[in-house]
C-alpha cells in the first residue's frame, strides 16, 4: 500500500459534507451513554462547537435526538431508534443463526454473537450466552474494535481485497502509533483463515479474553457478517476454542450459509 492515506471524500463532488457531519454527530453516542452535550459531541467529531449546535438543533427538530433540559444534553431520538430496528428486522441471518448460536454458547459456556462492520468498529446484532457462564458484558448493540478483536479480523478477510486495503489505510491513518502491531495481527488473522478457518484474538483485544471468529456474506445483497465465539481467558483457553470449538463454529457457518441460499 502506498504510504499517504487516500482522501476519496474530498475528492468526491457527490458527497454532502453537512449530511455526513450530521450522521457522525448521531454515531457518536456509544453504549452507556446515557446523554451528551454540546461540548462533548463536538470533541468525539472534532467539530466546532457552533457546527454542532446547529446540527443538534436539526437532528432534534426532526426526531434523531431528544433534548433534556434539565441537564442541557442530549440523548438518542426515537427515530434512530426506528432506523435501526428496521434494519435488523430484515436481517435473516440473525433469525436462523439465533438458536445454533445458543447451542455453541452452552457447549462453550462462553457467549457468541453476530456482528457487522460500522466504519472501524463490529456492532454486535444479535448475541447468545450461556447461561451458567461468565461472559462479557457485551449485548447488541455494543461495538469492539475491527483491527484487534477475532471478529473484526473474521470480517476483515471476508472482504474484497480492494476494501479490505481501503479499511487498512483507515485504520492506519486513525492508529498510526499503533499501526506496525495492529497490522501484524491482522496479518497473522487473514493466514489462520487458509490454516485453521478462522481468525483469532488470543488477548489482544483485552489481555483477559480469548476468541474465534468467522467471516461470511449472509446473500441477499446484504453486507458481510461475522460469528465469533469467546469469553475470559481462563475459561475459554486457545487451545479450547481451536481444538474444540473451531470445529461446531464451522459448522455452525456452513449450516448458515445452506440455510440462507
Amino acid at each position: 500500500m502506498d504510504d499517504t492515506p487516500a482522501s476519496p471524500v474530498k475528492e468526491d463532488r457527490h458527497f454532502v459534507t453537512a449530511l455526513a457531519r450530521g450522521l457522525d454527530v448521531l454515531a457518536c453516542f456509544r453504549p452507556g451513554d446515557r446523554a451528551l452535550g454540546n461540548q462533548e459531541i463536538a470533541q468525539r467529531c472534532q467539530l466546532p462547537k457552533s457546527t454542532v449546535s446547529r446540527l443538534t438543533y436539526t437532528l432534534t427538530k426532526l426526531g434523531y435526538l431528544h433534548y433534556v433540559a434539565s441537564q442541557g444534553q442530549y440523548r438518542l431520538g426515537s427515530a434512530t431508534l426506528a432506523l435501526g430496528s428496521a434494519m435488523i428486522a430484515r436481517l435473516d441471518v440473525r433469525q436462523l443463526a439465533r438458536p445454533l448460536m445458543q447451542e455453541l454458547a452452552d457447549f462453550s459456556r462462553g457467549m457468541v454473537s453476530l456482528g457487522m462492520r460500522d466504519r472501524l468498529s463490529m456492532i454486535y446484532i444479535e448475541n447468545c450466552r450461556s447461561q451458567n457462564a461468565l461472559t462479557l458484558s457485551l449485548d447488541v448493540g455494543s461495538r469492539i474494535p475491527v483491527a484487534t478483536t477475532a471478529m473484526g479480523r473474521a470480517l476483515l478477510a471476508s472482504l474484497p481485497v480492494p476494501e479490505r486495503e481501503s479499511v487498512l489505510i483507515e485504520i492506519r491513518s486513525t492508529q498510526a502509533d499503533l499501526w506496525p502491531e495492529l497490522e501484524a495481527g491482522i496479518q497473522r488473522s487473514l493466514r489462520e483463515v487458509t490454516e485453521f478457518g478462522c481468525c483469532s484474538s488470543f488477548g489482544d483485544w483485552q489481555t483477559d479474553v480469548n476468541a474465534i471468529a468467522i467471516g461470511f456474506s449472509p446473500g441477499a445483497g446484504q453486507a458481510p457478517v461475522a460469528i465469533n465465539c469467546g469469553g475470559p481467558a481462563f475459561l475459554l483457553s486457545k487451545e479450547f476454542l481451536l481444538h474444540e470449538v473451531r470445529p461446531k463454529l464451522l459448522q455452525l457457518v456452513r449450516d448458515l450459509q445452506g440455510n440462507l441460499l
